[in-house]
């Protein structure tokens, strides 16, 4: 029996729990000292009656509340972890080691690293894990809400109710865990947290979640620890040893909810885009494949940069697994794979990271530094330790769980420049009075560092749209310390050169040749992204002039340039063989096209360049090296040609170009050594539904020409380009 004034010194703690704003619930929870005995108490909203084990002592309940307990006669001690068995109020038997009667399971060293903002796998504790304490399985919980008064797991396990299963504050680390014993793969959860100032509620899903509900729900999902059973450790030994800067790069940039659906109009899973896009992706050539964000997001026009769950492979196309296995069908066929991460901005949603603890935890308070107010979305806070870990934790878990081959870091120049996309006064200077964001570019350059340390071969690429300096230097020379950087002064000036009439050409020469007085100050690579057809912007066959043989010769003639100018390359899907009409992410592509002779001559020509770029160490050795490149003649401005030379070594390849639509017969072009030269690519080949007007070879002559001791005279097709090799 519990005398009656067992409680009277608790009343306020038993108020704070029942009313789910106690601070401390292990304190008050689980087993306690009553003067020289022992007490067990619980507290089960849901239940008619309590026994301690399965043929134990019945617990008294408390008076008008749902409060039950034991004390234990004198001199007896409960078990260490004792089973509780309950009924609801419907009939149902429930069975469960009590949570309170285990300790503190994080230990301080994580803690400490946390807080130092350098725990690389925090990702390890934070979030929810399956694991055994004392033989018992349940599930781990654990979140960070430095201002939070109370935090509890809800979830499907204990009707979402926030009274149930408060959790233990772990003091100045701001971090709240609690161990449910049974709680077993599949289960759903979130947290609700009180906030300690004015006690809003606020229901949020976990920031370390290893999987969500698909859209448009939002909780997380209780998933099994990595047991995938890889098969690539040939690629990934492979990927430690080479060095990529001198290997050769194309790209295919991808969106996959919209690159195909099935006969239904539906999504592909993960699984079927490994058996459709791989052989697709292998027979054109394409070296890596680039996912657009498949971080978990709510909203799929936001096309995934709206990310929600940075720990987690959107469920739109399966579970985890499921994306383990297409990222190692990649990595068995020789096609490595890059993920857009976003570490620029997060989206306001209420049930994520926005205010998550009640207070701008995870942004900055001020919206100056906080808000992107074109973009309706929140900037991260670089200056906390926790916010910067938790980036970085991300970034290392994409590489490390799911072998990713590098990260292409979104929006770069929106977290350099601190007035970026800003109004004069709609900014704050840093502790210098300059526009630079200090704390970003503290930690752009510790990702670098990290990632290039703990994963060697891997590479992280900039989205980087400014002048500044020294993006792809190392960070001990003042660099960012990227691997690379999209270039996209080339990809502007290329564009606006080919939307011209060729009759306007002449006037906008530079447009071509500008770039190679920086193409070797950055390691760059040549985008042709998503960004560049949508909204607006037309598709890569409808930003050329002239009738439709005039657009598709364009389109050739600008695919040659890019697959022999320096730089790794990018092409966004569809891009290849000529989509139909602006990318729209709620269709698949135009598949269809590919039945027309032009479309699938364009297909056929992507493949066969992007085969001449990889096999011939002349387009891709020295892609970010001057000693790769040399112009033979770029000012033969009035017939719209450029001439020049790619090398490695003792070999080399002669370039030539023919911006118009007249054919060049006799042209002459100075070569270096005497030889005959064999014409390995022609874009107007009639293989690429061209008008095939070309050359089967030149031999050269003993006649100088534009400073080369020796020169050839060729046939150059028009609006097409032509490789040649002695």
């Amino acid at each position: 029996m519990n005398p009656p004034n067992a409680i009277k010194p608790l009343d306020t703690d038993l108020s704070k729990i029942m009313q789910a704003r106690h601070h401390d619930p292990f304190s008050v929870l689980g087993r306690q000292k009553y003067r020289s005995q022992n007490l067990i108490r619980v507290f089960l909203p849901h239940a008619e009656t309590v026994h301690i084990g399965l043929e134990g002592p019945a617990m008294e309940r408390i008076p008008d509340t749902d409060f039950f307990e034991y004390i234990y006669p004198a001199g007896q001690e409960p078990e260490p972890r004792y089973l509780l068995v309950w009924q609801d109020k419907d009939g149902v038997e429930h069975r469960q080691v009590d949570p309170y009667s285990f300790g503190p399971v994080l230990s301080e060293y994580d803690r400490h690293l946390f807080g130092e903002g350098k725990h690389w796998h925090i990702y390890q504790k934070l979030g929810a894990h399956l694991i055994t304490i004392d033989q018992i399985p349940g599930t781990y919980f654990a979140v960070w809400a430095p201002n939070a008064q109370r935090v509890s797991v809800i979830g499907d396990f204990n009707r979402w109710d926030g009274r149930v299963h408060p959790m233990r504050n772990l003091g100045s680390s701001g971090i709240w865990e609690i161990f449910i014993p049974g709680i077993e793969t599949g289960a759903l959860y979130k947290f609700e947290i009180v906030n300690r100032e004015n006690g809003h509620l606020l229901v949020k899903t976990d920031p370390y979640g290893r999987q969500f509900e698909f859209r448009p729900q939002t909780a997380a999902i209780v998933c099994a620890e990595d047991n995938y059973d890889w098969q690539d450790a040939a690629w990934m030994r492979r990927r430690r040893q080479q060095n990529w800067l001198h290997e050769p790069m194309s790209i295919y940039e991808v969106h996959i909810g919209s690159w195909r659906r099935d006969a239904r109009g539906n999504f592909l899973s993960y699984r079927e885009l490994a058996e459709q896009m791989i052989p697709y992706v292998k027979e054109l050539g394409f070296t890596h494949i680039e996912l657009l964000p498949i971080t978990e997001h709510p909203l799929d026009i936001s096309w995934g940069y709206q990310t929600t769950g940075y720990f987690a492979p959107t469920s739109r196309f399966g579970t985890p697994d499921d994306f383990r296995y297409f990222v190692d069908q990649c990595h068995q066929n020789g096609i490595g794979v890059f993920l857009d991460w976003v570490p620029a901005h997060f989206p306001k949603d209420s049930f994520a990271l926005a205010r998550f603890d009640g207070t701008p935890l995870y942004e900055h308070e001020d919206p100056r530094k906080g808000e992107h107010r074109d973009w309706g979305t929140l900037i991260y806070n670089y200056s906390r330790n926790e916010v910067k870990n938790f980036l970085l934790a991300s970034a290392f878990f994409w590489l490390e769980e799911y072998h990713l081959d590098g990260l292409r870091v979104d929006a770069v120049a929106s977290m350099l420049y601190l007035d970026y996309s800003r109004s004069a006064h709609d900014w704050v200077p840093n502790i210098y009075g300059g526009n630079e964001n200090l704390e970003a570019i503290d930690f752009i350059r510790q990702l670098n560092e990290i990632t290039h340390q703990h994963h060697p071969g891997a590479v992280v690429m900039a989205e980087e749209s400014t002048s500044w300096p020294q993006v792809t230097r190392p960070t001990w020379t003042g660099g960012l310390g990227f691997s690379m950087k999209w270039n996209m002064g080339w990809m502007h000036d290329v564009l606006e050169y080919m939307q011209h009439q060729p009759i306007h050409r002449p006037y906008h020469h530079d447009q071509l040749t500008f770039g190679l007085l920086y193409a070797f100050s950055e390691n760059f690579i040549l985008p042709f992204s998503h960004d560049e057809v949508v909204h607006g912007k037309q598709n890569m066959l409808n930003k050329m002039p002239g009738d439709e043989w005039q657009r598709f010769a364009n389109l050739r003639l600008l695919y040659t340039f890019m697959f022999s100018y320096p730089g790794k390359k990018l092409l966004f899907m569809g891009c290849e063989f000529g989509q139909g009409v602006e990318w729209n992410v709620n269709r698949a592509l135009d598949w269809y096209v590919l039945d027309y002779p032009h479309h699938k001559g364009l297909q056929t020509l992507v493949r066969d360049i992007n085969q001449l770029y990889i096999t011939n160490p002349e387009l891709h050795y020295f892609d970010f090296h001057h000693q790769g490149f040399e112009w033979i003649d770029c000012h033969d401005v009035q017939q719209s040609i450029i001439s020049y030379r790619r090398r490695a070594e003792n070999r080399e390849m002669i370039i030539i170009l023919n911006f118009t639509p007249v054919p060049r017969k006799h042209y002459r072009i100075g070569v270096p050594n005497l030889g005959v030269y064999h014409e390995i690519f022609n874009s107007d080949s009639a293989y690429y539904d061209g008008g095939n007007i070309g050359n089967v070879q030149a031999v050269a002559q003993e006649q100088p020409w534009m400073n080369l001791p020796y020169s050839i005279t060729v046939t150059l097709p028009p609006l097409a380009g032509i490789i040649l090799k002695q």
